[in-house]
């Protein structure tokens, strides 16, 4: 049975036994070892990445799992999945189970290649990590498993730890599922430093203390500058923890998602606070708001501070599974070649110490701090040096350009287009050749599809066959429609009664009702041909013509001549056919010059079918289209 999921955007891992092996408490710790390197220094956007053992509950057998809060950066939940599925790697004994608030959300990002059986509905306990590779257990009759009824919506997790760790080879997901997967977690761990933005920051001095110590903690003090309400600000009047008379400029690491929250917030500050402001042309002045906005973060942070006094942590790190696990740290390369004592090391043996306590220690032993505790506690036990803090400013490294910040229309084609793995076409002239012909066709394709309660299809592929008409069958169905009896028909309009020469004689017999009945079809026909032999008459003397392409002469001097073998009047013969083609198209083009580079319903349905029409470079004015 499904676990209940908070409102908040959150992912939840479980680790389980597929085969025998050390104890999941000696797997948890090792685990943590073995990715401390890599999680240590990693800044979460909510919630940190937290492995513990938990117990059997229910059908569920124990496990190692943990869920985590990722809020507004989805990065930290595809970085997640990445960790699973080193982890199930470097520990093939493991298989791994992934899901969200959204359910299974692999199999979403793989949903234009899943098979036609796998539904929401029983793709729970499907969907596994095991060796480094993504397995989906199939339904049953694909397996011919007869030791387990798998015939059942979703089999158990227990079912499928047995068919994973006999048959695992036979569950491997398909190639293009697997390379969707695959390709949203490539790039980690160097991904990691990209996903980093350093920028300068004009801070308190007590911050830039506190965030020396542990760099994470900007995290949360743009969680609460970002989340603000009245309540919170009433805080930020007086400033008593960090003041504005000892400001220094430093250099923060935030993710590209903590800096553009906080870049993007307008926001004034109390005059009371003693915060103030350049000029906007000033060429610090972001530094300033950033830190503005930071410190504002900060100091509600230490006003939500515990009323109890906060436990100290330090006690913990002792003992020898700390030992082991510094020892590990070291073996790793985990310091680079650091000096035990200097300023880097201090930093980095800090966040091992802040890793080890939230992910190696058991969890009834470890006492987690709110931040402003946190923070409280890290001014108290740290000496600030405001000589040597200037001095460090006089010589910072430049800030990371923010440019990413900006997309442009173009950009964001190409994203989407990336996304959803279709080719990007070339901006040259000379590349940019569009057949006319094959938007007109893919069109016709697209409205001969029958669509069904799941939505339109759309042609793909440009080889199916094009749209054909069978006089018969629309005949045939025509026939249907209307009946045999004249009774169906609409009783009052009496000119079609006598214009298809019915019979109200009741004592007619049956021989020539019969009779009647058979060339009923065949005068319908008759009557819907003069229908619009007159329809077209009528037409020929309006203007609502000269809004259609006709065809060229040449094109149709044949149906002239046809028209004349037959006996059609001079009036008819004189009508030039409709340019069908040629109408769509222009028709085509003037709604998509019309959209002026945005979204709209001629552009949507085109790049559905792999059509991409060039911008209209020769408009000359706002009310002239495209021309074919």
């Amino acid at each position: 049975m499904a676990e209940p999921r908070g409102p908040e955007a959150a992912v939840r891992c479980r680790l389980f036994a597929a085969e025998a092996g050390p104890e999941l408490p000696l797997r948890a710790r090792d685990i943590a070892r073995r990715f401390a390197p890599l999680l240590a220094g990693y800044i979460w956007h909510r919630e940190p990445l937290r492995l513990r053992c938990q117990p059997q509950r229910g059908d569920i057998p124990p496990h190692i799992g943990g869920t985590t809060v990722f809020g507004d950066n989805v990065e930290d939940e595809w970085f997640i999945v990445y960790v699973v599925r080193e982890i199930t790697r470097e520990f093939p004994g493991l298989a791994a189970r992934i899901d969200d608030n959204d359910g299974e959300f692999l199999l979403i990002e793989a949903a234009d290649f899943l098979p036609k059986w796998l539904n929401p509905e029983n793709s729970d306990n499907r969907v596994f990590f095991y060796k480094g590779e993504l397995h989906i257990i199939p339904l049953s009759d694909e397996t011919d498993e007869q030791d387990y009824d798998l015939s059942t919506a979703c089999p158990t997790i227990s079912e499928a730890l047995t068919l994973l760790s006999t048959r695992s080879e036979e569950f491997l997901a398909a190639e293009p599922i697997r390379r969707a997967v695959y390709k949203r977690i490539s790039g980690y761990p160097e991904k990691i430093q990209a996903s980093f933005h350093r920028a300068h920051c004009y801070l308190p001095a007590g911050i830039v203390a506190v965030l020396r110590q542990r760099p994470s903690l900007v995290a949360a003090a743009v969680q609460a500058f970002y989340l603000r309400d009245p309540v919170d600000l009433r805080a930020c009047r007086t400033f008593r923890t960090f003041p504005p008379d000892k400001r220094v400029m430093t250099m923060v690491t935030f993710t590209k998602c903590l800096y553009a929250q906080l870049v993007q917030q307008k926001f004034v500050p109390d005059r009371r606070s003693g915060y103030t402001l350049p000029l906007p042309s000033h060429p610090q002045y972001k530094a300033y708001d950033l830190g503005m906005k930071l410190a504002h973060g900060f100091e509600i942070l230490c006003s939500k501070r515990s009323k109890v006094c906060p436990v100290s942590e330090r006690k913990v790190l002792s003992g020898p599974l700390w030992e082991r696990f510094l020892s590990s740290l070291k073996e790793k390369d985990y310091f680079k070649g650091e000096m035990e004592g200097s300023a880097k090391y201090s930093q980095l043996l800090r966040m091992a110490e802040d890793y080890f306590q939230q992910s190696v220690i058991e969890a009834e032993s470890y006492v987690e701090l709110n931040p402003g505790d946190e923070i409280l506690t890290l001014l108290e036990t740290t000496t600030i040096d405001l000589e040597e803090l200037e001095k460090e400013a006089a010589s910072l490294l430049p800030e990371d350009d923010d440019s990413w910040m900006e997309i442009t229309p173009d950009d964001l084609d190409k994203m989407l287009k990336e996304r959803r793995n279709e080719s990007i076409p070339s901006s040259s002239e000379e590349e940019q050749k569009y057949d006319l012909e094959a938007v007109a066709e893919s069109m016709k394709a697209f409205v001969s599809k029958v669509s069904t309660h799941e939505g339109a299809e759309m042609p793909w592929s440009s080889d199916e066959s094009h749209v054909t008409f069978d006089v018969d069958s629309f005949t045939k169905a025509i026939d249907k429609i209307l009946g045999a009896d004249s009774e169906e028909l609409d009783s009052d309009d009496l000119d079609e009664e006598q214009e298809f020469d019915f019979s109200d004689e009741e004592d007619s017999d049956a021989e020539n009702q019969r009779q009647d009945q058979k060339a009923l079809p065949n005068k319908l026909i008759g009557s819907l041909k003069s229908y619009m032999n007159e329809m077209d008459r009528e037409l020929a003397h309006t203007t609502v013509g000269k809004s259609f392409t006709t065809q060229k002469k040449g094109a149709s001097s044949a149906n002239a001549a046809a028209a004349e073998s037959t006996g059609s009047d001079s009036e008819d013969a004189g009508l030039t056919p409709v340019d069908v083609d040629m109408n769509l198209v222009t028709n085509l083009l003037e709604s998509y010059s019309a959209q002026s580079g945005l979204a709209g319903p001629t552009s949507n349905i085109l790049q559905s079918m792999g059509v991409y029409l060039p911008d209209n470079t020769d408009r000359v004015g706002p009310d002239k289209g495209a021309t074919g």
